[in-house]
């Protein structure tokens, strides 16, 4: 049989999944064996598998998290940390996202909040959540050109969409005029709607301050911190921790040599 037809056609589809299914089971006589409906429930299949990966890809390339590879079971969980693990776990399973709950993600620089929020943000992908990552520095100074070029409306839009927002690096700078407002805005855009990861060095007993607006700061703190699930991370910067590591790694080698 020539199967060169119903592969053309296939590729011509763009059905890659099904197409390469369809070429295994060609080359592999052991599915002579099988019926017609089950080769083709495996070669339905592998196209649906197909489509979910390319979407999780797409996905991922359009979030901008910065580590694709962070995961939720490469948290280290020493006790020094004092990160609870059932919390995690909780977390983990993203009813919070359903839940159109948020969480907040504090401790000292390197303790891995990052970290831990694009390990959540990774496995939101994963199962088909709409997912962006953004420093709310960055995030802050898209706003302010957006409202001198008159696109503040359609940005506003844009971060209302995204089922999971994560905010990375909040409070490293300082507050510029308008700036509690406009993440008020995107704050309030995205209540009992969609859910939002907060990360920062300062405990939340210091936001109110930083803030610099008390109306602004008590709005901010009712819709996100009341309603937030807490994560507070401890003990020595992971960075530090690294880097000393690959050193004396990198010295045991110079003097094996």
């Amino acid at each position: 049989m020539n199967h060169t037809p119903i592969i053309n056609k296939l590729t011509e589809l763009g059905y890659k999944g099904f197409k390469e299914a369809y070429m295994h089971q060609i080359e592999d006589i052991n599915y002579d064996s099988m019926s017609f409906n089950e080769r083709l429930y495996q070669l339905l299949d592998a196209q649906e598998i197909s489509i979910a990966n390319k979407r999780i890809s797409m996905n991922h390339r359009f979030s901008k998290i910065k580590d694709k590879q962070a995961a939720l079971n490469a948290v280290d969980y020493v006790v020094r940390r004092k990160i609870n693990k059932m919390q995690i776990l909780s977390l983990a399973t993203l009813g919070f996202i359903n839940a159109k709950q948020n969480i907040i993600i504090t401790g000292k620089t390197g303790t891995g909040k990052s970290y831990v929020a694009q390990a959540l943000a990774n496995r939101a992908i994963f199962d088909s959540y709409r997912v962006y990552y953004i420093r709310t520095p960055s995030l802050l100074e898209e706003i302010r050109l957006s409202r001198i070029d008159g696109t503040y409306t359609n940005l506003l839009k844009k971060y209302s969409r995204f089922q999971l927002l994560i905010l990375d690096d909040f409070g490293v700078s300082p507050m510029l005029h308008d700036d509690a407002t406009n993440l008020f805005e995107i704050i309030e855009d995205r209540t009992e709607i969609n859910s939002t990861i907060i990360t920062s060095q300062l405990p939340v007993s210091e936001w109110y301050n930083y803030l610099n607006n008390n109306t602004i700061a008590d709005a901010i703190l009712d819709r996100i911190v009341h309603s937030s699930h807490r994560v507070e991370l401890s003990g020595p910067s992971m960075r530090k921790m690294k880097s000393s590591i690959q050193n004396s790694v990198f010295l045991e080698k110079i003097q094996e040599e």
